[in-house]
């Protein structure tokens, strides 16, 4: 076990780098957007390309941080149910749903996406907008969010068997509406500093 949670740790730990990193690609689309705004209406011009630039970029954090959310346990879930069980059988839901909905989906989405780059990237594809960007590097990043996907799929396998197993503490550990905002809290207050 002890192989397979330095190999979690690995994961975790690409995935964070990129995740943080990517979050610059959103300030990179609004500045794209405000600059495209800006030209229209001063110098009444406009690009097709620049548009699409604006949708890449936010494509592409949109789908690198996927991972890096999956990892931070931020992704939406409906806890109506989920939070009415104790924390032991949360961690055998988020097993079941990891191995038999989130990889089975992103396997496919990977098996799928490998010829629909490679077709895109050897056709030279390109937007059928007049002025429009080459298709093919916003089809790899789709492939390679899933592929991070699917390593942070598994990451968070290796964790949840191990935390069921009782090798490692959780690492979420239940806490209280007060704990929760005393965090908070202290987080704003390490940020100001």
């Amino acid at each position: 076990m002890s192989a397979l949670l330095a190999l979690s740790r690995t994961i975790d730990r690409i995935n964070e780098l990129i995740g943080r990193y990517v979050a610059w690609l959103i300030f990179l689309a609004v500045i794209v957007s405000a600059g495209n705004a800006v030209v229209r209406k001063t110098f009444n011009m406009s690009s097709n390309s620049w548009l699409e630039l604006q949708w890449y970029l936010f494509g592409g954090a949109f789908m690198l941080a996927a991972a890096y959310t999956l990892q931070q346990n931020e992704h939406i879930r409906i806890d109506i149910v989920y939070g009415a069980f104790s924390r032991r059988v949360q961690h055998w839901i988020d097993l079941f749903g990891h191995v038999v909905f989130l990889m089975p989906f992103v396997i496919l989405m990977i098996f799928y996406f490998i010829p629909y780059v490679r077709l895109s990237y050897n056709s030279g594809e390109v937007s059928s907008s007049a002025g429009g960007l080459i298709l093919w590097p916003a089809k790899l990043v789709l492939l390679i969010g899933f592929v991070l996907l699917a390593m942070q799929g598994i990451s968070e396998i290796i964790k949840k068997i191990a935390v069921i197993r009782g090798d490692i503490p959780d690492p979420a550990p239940p806490m209280s509406r007060e704990e929760i905002a005393e965090q908070e809290v202290a987080l704003a207050e390490a940020r100001n500093d």
